[in-house]
């Protein structure tokens, strides 16, 4: 097999739908081109739109997508992240995770306080 073509998340940016007919998504640092599924999507083309030239990896996963959904995504594989994007990606990501973690602290210290007072 040879190896997949490498975008950047600038390049994935641009397939967003709106001038540039193609729509990309990252999902898993591998890129794929969805404009062709968007009107078969069982959740509507709108929600595969939100995600256009985006990483659409927490939606995927946060859905719990089945694995035959897992293996038609293959169909529309195109190429992977460069690594330099891979990398902030997951920090960027990374980041969001630590902030999530810590407002749900900072609710939970507050809605404590207020039950042990």
């Amino acid at each position: 097999m040879s190896e997949l073509p490498k975008y950047s998340l600038k390049e994935v940016a641009r397939r967003d739908g709106k001038e540039e007919a193609r729509v990309w998504i990252v999902i898993h640092d591998m890129v794929y081109d969805v404009t062709n599924y968007r009107h078969e999507h069982p959740g509507g083309a709108e929600l595969v739109d939100e995600y256009a030239g985006q990483d659409a990896t927490r939606g995927f996963d946060d859905f719990g997508h089945s694995s035959d959904a897992k293996r038609m995504l293959k169909k529309f594989l195109i190429g992977v992240l460069v690594e330099e994007d891979k990398i902030n990606n997951r920090r960027r990501k990374n980041e969001i995770s630590v902030e999530a973690k810590n407002g749900r602290r900072r609710f939970l210290s507050v809605l404590c306080f207020k039950c042990i007072t």
